[in-house]
């Protein structure tokens, strides 16, 4: 069996969209402590190409009506 990583930010559980940024999504989002609604944006529009195609994008687009919502109502 292979040693796994120490490093929780250098593992994906199920496919590999992630892998090609420099800087992981979920990283990013905890360094900068980001709200749930800000970082899955962030996700979304990351992997757009990679994986959700234009789905992701209206992802995207929800979690920003929701932050609209929530902070400038």
């Amino acid at each position: 069996m292979a040693a796994q990583s120490k490093d929780p930010f250098k593992k994906q559980i199920a496919g590999s969209h992630y892998r090609n940024f420099k800087i992981q999504p979920s990283k990013f989002i905890n360094d900068n402590e980001l709200l749930f609604a800000e970082g899955c944006v962030i996700k979304y529009v990351m992997r757009h190409r990679l994986k959700g195609k234009r789905k992701d994008l209206e992802k995207a687009i929800h979690y920003i009506e929701m932050i609209i919502e929530r902070d400038y109502k």
